[in-house]
């Protein structure tokens, strides 16, 4: 970050309306805290996997996946290539499966993905 956008940054977080934003935002659900749905977690049970995660998940989201993901040290990628570790396949997968099952990629559903990262997580 260079001189510039650092003094902007500084002038938009002593600014009211900003702050006044950011407390409707947190009326509205939104968490600013960094926490385990932001940062992978070093040695977790996935530590230096990538996942790619594809179709519709019976009772995760897209993003509550990725965090269960990160969470447990893996990094979410949206392609399949050679170095992806796992594919967790959801219905309707498309053509990401396809692919995985051309690299020999390990492929897993939820509940596999669960189990992975340690039980009902």
């Amino acid at each position: 970050m260079g001189p510039i956008m650092a003094v902007q940054i500084n002038e938009s977080l002593t600014d009211e309306a900003t702050w006044g934003l950011v407390e409707k935002l947190r009326e509205k659900g939104l968490r600013l805290e960094a926490g385990a749905s932001g940062r992978r977690q070093e040695g977790g049970p996935l530590e230096g996997k990538t996942v790619v995660l594809t179709g519709t998940l019976p009772e995760l989201t897209r993003e509550k996946a990725a965090a269960l993901v990160k969470s447990a040290g893996g990094k979410v990628t949206s392609s399949v290539s050679k170095k992806t570790d796992y594919v967790v396949a959801g219905d309707n997968p498309g053509s990401k499966l396809a692919k995985a099952e051309k690299f020999g990629t390990e492929i897993l559903d939820e509940a596999g993905l669960r189990e992975l990262v340690g039980g009902d997580a």
